[in-house]
């Protein structure tokens, strides 16, 4: 018997010995499940935690793919420096350290906020309809500002990552590294984004179509030549933050359908990445479900989210407190000492 199926015996063994009727807690236990999986321990813990928003421009939103202009990211990412996004209000609820990283805005952020980290060293990508989204040192230098995040996170003793994004026009782009490395088709992955109407989703879906036959048409396979030809900056940083935080033994609970893009590009690059995820939610954008399926990833909640910025994974993160509190903490049947 192999030592994974070891664990996976004593994991089931626990949580049947619980002081509950089998199965009674239903997906929590499938939630407890993981984490111990992920942890390899039946003491599974979720704290301290650590968010990080990545937040870049996307050269595509000149194509009319967005409701909003890409003014509006660098305005969002300066509520976050105040803590006052949605990310920002929820991971201080829920105990979480929290940082901004400006990979790639088209202007760099200036105020008297102090969660922001300037790390641009490209401002906004290219269009990727009509020419790759960035070279291929933009994607290093992305990928290592991700990847330094995530190392810092661990060292300051965090045990569980959450990742996030901010970029207007980043659901064109999380939608073609979907359709690219699923096959999946674009009448089926591409969603309204931020709110786009019948006649701008048509539209949308027309340029990821046309996007994705442009980079199969010059044969890019790899992670990283898909992910430079239609990429975006804060997603690449998301990807190697993914990494390293495996690398360095962090689980991984991860948002919607950016965040899964840039989960698909990490566990490309090294399959062992997925071992240690959690699919915090299920976004409304349809693209995330193929994502999800692609990664063999269950979401722990369905809320009809799609908001980004790591809100889907915060909102789980609470699921996770219980149920490895659950596994660690409850009674057993046999303390019962039931005649």
């Amino acid at each position: 018997m192999s030592s994974e199926e070891t664990l996976s015996n004593k994991i089931a063994s626990r949580l049947a010995s619980l002081c509950k009727p089998p199965d009674s807690l239903g997906e929590l236990e499938r939630v407890a499940a993981r984490l111990c999986e992920i942890q390899k321990t039946l003491e599974p813990v979720t704290r301290p935690r650590h968010v990080t928003i990545f937040a870049a421009d996307h050269g595509v939103t000149c194509e009319g793919v967005t409701a909003w202009p890409s003014i509006v990211t660098g305005k969002v990412v300066d509520v976050m420096q105040h803590g006052r996004s949605a990310s920002g209000v929820f991971a201080k609820v829920l105990d979480c350290r929290y940082e901004v990283v400006d990979v790639g805005l088209l202007s760099a952020i200036h105020g008297s906020g102090s969660l922001v980290i300037q790390a641009a060293k490209r401002r906004s990508t290219g269009n990727m309809l009509r020419e790759p989204a960035m070279s291929e040192a933009d994607f290093e230098h992305a990928w290592s500002v991700g990847a330094e995040r995530a190392r810092l996170a661990c060292e300051a003793s965090s045990v569980l990552l959450i990742g996030g994004e901010m970029g207007i026009g980043n659901t064109t782009s999380a939608s073609c590294l979907i359709g690219l490395f699923t096959g999946a088709q674009p009448d089926l992955i591409v969603g309204r984004g931020a709110g786009l109407d019948d006649d701008k989703l048509i539209h949308k879906r027309q340029v990821v179509k046309s996007t994705i036959e442009r980079v199969r048409s010059i044969g890019a396979t790899s992670a990283k030549e898909i992910a430079c030809q239609v990429g975006g900056l804060e997603i690449v940083a998301l990807a190697g933050f993914y990494t390293e935080g495996s690398r360095l033994g962090a689980t991984l609970l991860i948002d919607g359908l950016i965040a899964t893009a840039a989960a698909l590009i990490a566990a490309r690059i090294d399959p062992s990445v997925r071992d240690r995820m959690i699919a915090g939610h299920r976004s409304t954008e349809p693209g995330h479900l193929s994502a999800l399926e692609h990664l063999a990833l269950s979401p722990v909640l369905d809320l009809k989210m799609r908001l980004g910025e790591g809100t889907g994974a915060l909102v789980a993160l609470p699921i996770l407190d219980l149920a490895a509190a659950m596994v660690r903490e409850m009674a057993t049947l046999e303390e019962l000492k039931l005649e």
